[in-house]
Order: structure tokens, then C-alpha cells, then sequence
């Protein structure tokens, strides 16, 4: 067995293009109906990502269950993005779709609370361990509203994010550093309203030296992370690694946010409660909704005690956290729904054996054919890199080869399965099963096979 082969780049794009034409012909009414929607949605689409599918043409979903979708020519999926963890519980789950139901006929937006909060708020405690929580719309907004807060209780200008980080369409957080070391926004942020070094700065994940350099001179009011980085693919930390991030954090004064909207694969209570985390903010977004806009952050009993105080003013509606929208009534039935019923240690014990399997399943494959790839994964998600596993986000970007990448997705979309489509990653539902696991096992040892055959 040859090791350390690489692949033949003209074989690639052989390969590639006669899975172009195969989806073309396989899906004509997607197709006309991707070149009706270029009428009046740019690109055709109704978000500028929705062009970054595989094949030249987004599919139109006709309806989602459980853990696969259908198309509109009537071609089934195995559903392994989930909405990129948005749908993490399964589609269209009855007993979310019930509440709904009920709670939109008994109205929606009143800016009142309603009983639900109370449970939810309860819940998001016993899960995840701080004791106070407000409502968001999504996580970018609650990620908004922290910083915010941090700026306000520190008195400090800045914030500290990690190299290629990724925490919503949040400003502050578009950022990473240069060649030279210089704070820069990310490739592809459009328009910042300033040079993000002027609200930012950034280190390495999994480099506690560096944090400790950027907190020395007292300007920073919040490190925001992930406890493991997701959106560059999944980069784990390293033993001890955010123990210390702890330790410095309180040594300068800084309050730690842990962002868990995708970490919440490692179990009930994400991260946090898995590995024993105690930030001083939490926040977590779309899984708790089962598909709903919904989310939430979370903040120690000093930083509640704080925050009441100085959020009690008449002037509170225009401090720029919350909205008209944000804690209403549908969306907190739908994340009561959810949480009563799914993302529980039960679902856990069922899912994290799946992504066990599929971990191993690509290993074998790409071991068998000499392939210098890794899978890394996080409860139950998983993904395989085409190098080492990368220490910080910026290993895990220079790794990117979006020609393989394009080539994977397609093959794997043109025999009944959906990856994520800006990572090589799976993410599993209670709703998934081994069958599905098999099948994404036979299909990729067959792209690898196709890549690497004589």
C-alpha cells in the first residue's frame, strides 16, 4: 500500500466534471427553478451563501423530516448539515411543530413575557450551569448584546477573539491576523465600518502566551471563543489549554464569553459542562429552537448582579440589546419544545456513537488507500481534513483545498447525502441511524477509490 500518496489533480477534475453533468441531468425542476429565482433574488437565492452548494445550481427543497429531505425532482438525503446545526434535532419534530402551532394561535408578539420564559430560563440553567439568562433572536445578537455588556461593566474599549474565528455576522469578530501580525479583517467580510484593529484583537487558538500578551495592557474588556474552533473546522484544544485561558482571563480582569451554538455536540450542556468551563458569559443560538430563530446568553451570578442594576434605567430601550422581536412568545415555545423533548443525555448516548462510527468509517477508507488524511471529531460532530489536525485556526485555514472539497461534496450529494457545505463535516440528530452512517461510509470509500485507482 503506497502511503503518503497524493492525489493527481488532472484525474480531479475529470472526476469532477462528470459529477457536474450527472447532477445536472439528475435534477431538471431545481434547475428551472434556480434560473426562475435570478428574476428578483440576487444570485437567485435569498442569502449570498446559498451559492457555495455543490453543483451549479442550488437544489429547492420540497420538505425536510427527521434526519433526510427531498428535493423537488423527488430525490431523497441523507440530511448529515442539519442547517449547519440549526436543525441539529431532526426536521420538522411534532412536538415543535405542535407548539407552534398552539402558540400562534394564542398570538405571538405581545413584548410581554409569557410562561414559557420562566421554563426556558430554568432549563438553559440546569444545562449549562450559570444561573441568569436573557433572550435572543440568534447568536450573532447574543453575541452583540455581550460584548456590549462587557464593554460596559469593564469600562474597557476592546474585545479579543481568536484567529479565524467565526461567531455570526458580528463585527468585532471578523477579524484575524496578517502575515506581519497585524489585526485585519477576515477575506470575504464586507464593508467593516472601521479597521477592525481599532475594536480587536486577535491570537492564535490553543496559544495561552499570546492571549496572555494581548490582556497585558489592560484595554480589553472580553475574550469571546469557542472552546473548541467549528467554523474553520472542528480545532480542539489542547490539554490545559482553556484552564489557562481561565486563569488569565480573571489575572487581567477580562470576562470570558464561550460561545457553544456548535459546541453544544459535545452533550446536553455543551462544552461547559462537559469539561467542567466556568465563564463569566454563555451563549448559545439555533439548536435550542429545533429550527425556530431562538437563542440565549447566559452570565454568572456576579455579572447578574451587576447587569441589574445598571439595566434598570428608563432608557433601557435604546441601549442596543434586545429588540421588539426578541423573547416572543413563538420562539420560546418552540425552545421549550425542543429542550423537553430532544438534546437530552438519552439523545446523546445515541448520537455520539453514530459520529463514532462515522469517524471510523472515514479513517478506514482513507488508511486503506495511503492517504495522508485525518477526522477529528467533537461528540457528534465530525470531519475529516486532508492534513494533520490543525493546532490553531490558522493551520486550519491554509489546509482548506476547495477543489477537493467541491469534488467530495458533490460526489457525496450525487448519492443521496448532504454535508455542510463550507466544512468536510457531519453533524448527527437523535433522528439519524447506522444505516445512514453505512451508506455515507460506502460512498466516500468510493470517491476516495475513484481519486486514488490505477
Amino acid at each position: 500500500m503506497p502511503m503518503h500518496r497524493s492525489i493527481d489533480r488532472t484525474r480531479l477534475a475529470a472526476l469532477h466534471d462528470a459529477e457536474r453533468k450527472f447532477f445536472e441531468e439528475a435534477h431538471p425542476r431545481s434547475r428551472e427553478l434556480a434560473l426562475e429565482a435570478r428574476r428578483s433574488l440576487l444570485s437567485g437565492v435569498p442569502m449570498p451563501w446559498m451559492t457555495r452548494w455543490p453543483g451549479s445550481f442550488p437544489l429547492t427543497v420540497a420538505s425536510a423530516e427527521g434526519s433526510r429531505f427531498v428535493d423537488v425532482d423527488g430525490i431523497e438525503y441523507d440530511d448529515f448539515c442539519l442547517g449547519d446545526t440549526g436543525a441539529m434535532t431532526g426536521h420538522a419534530l411534532p412536538s415543535v411543530a405542535e407548539a407552534l402551532h398552539n402558540q400562534a394561535r394564542r398570538g405571538i408578539t405581545t413584548m410581554l413575557p409569557s410562561a414559557d420564559a420562566t421554563w426556558v430560563a430554568d432549563e438553559l440553567a440546569r444545562r449549562f450551569g450559570l444561573p441568569k439568562w436573557q433572550m435572543a433572536l440568534s447568536a450573532t445578537d447574543a453575541n452583540r448584546f455581550v460584548l456590549r455588556l462587557s464593554r460596559m461593566l469593564t469600562g474597557r474599549p476592546k474585545v479579543c477573539v481568536m484567529d479565524w474565528c467565526y461567531h455570526g455576522t458580528v463585527d468585532e469578530t471578523l477579524a484575524i491576523i496578517a502575515s506581519d501580525g497585524a489585526v485585519v479583517s477576515r477575506p470575504g467580510a464586507v464593508g467593516p465600518q472601521v479597521a477592525p484593529s481599532l475594536t480587536t484583537k486577535v491570537v492564535p487558538f490553543n496559544d495561552a502566551g499570546a492571549l496572555e500578551s494581548a490582556l497585558a495592557a489592560g484595554d480589553v474588556a472580553c475574550v469571546l471563543m469557542e472552546p473548541a474552533l467549528t467554523n474553520i473546522g472542528i480545532v480542539l484544544p489542547e490539554p490545559g489549554y482553556l484552564e489557562e485561558v481561565r486563569r488569565i482571563t480573571r489575572q487581567a480582569g477580562t470576562l470570558l464569553i464561550i460561545d457553544e451554538t456548535h459546541t453544544i455536540c459535545a452533550g446536553p450542556g455543551g462544552c461547559t459542562m462537559e469539561w467542567n468551563l466556568d465563564p463569566d458569559f454563555f451563549v448559545i443560538g439555533k439548536p435550542i429552537g429545533g429550527g425556530m430563530p431562538a437563542a440565549a446568553y447566559g452570565m454568572s451570578a456576579a455579572v447578574a448582579s451587576m447587569l441589574e442594576d445598571r439595566l434598570s434605567t428608563d432608557d433601557v430601550d435604546v441601549s442596543g440589546i434586545g429588540g421588539t422581536l426578541t423573547g416572543n412568545a413563538l420562539s420560546l415555545a418552540a425552545v421549550r419544545a425542543t429542550l423537553s423533548a430532544t438534546l437530552r443525555d438519552e439523545d446523546f448516548r445515541r448520537m455520539i456513537p453514530l459520529a463514532v462510527a462515522w469517524t471510523d468509517g472515514v479513517k478506514n477508507a482513507y488508511e486503506a488507500a495511503g492517504l495522508p488524511w485525518h477526522v477529528q471529531r467533537l461528540g457528534c460532530r465530525a470531519e475529516y481534513w486532508f492534513c494533520p489536525p490543525p493546532k490553531t485556526g490558522a493551520d486550519a485555514a491554509a489546509a482548506v483545498d476547495h477543489e477537493l472539497d467541491s469534488f467530495l461534496h458533490l460526489y457525496a450529494l450525487n448519492r443521496g447525502i448532504l454535508m455542510t457545505p463550507f466544512h468536510n463535516m457531519a453533524l448527527f440528530s437523535p433522528l439519524h441511524t447506522m444505516a445512514q452512517v453505512d451508506h455515507h461510509s460506502e460512498v466516500f470509500a468510493s470517491a476516495v477509490e475513484a481519486l486514488t485507482s490505477a
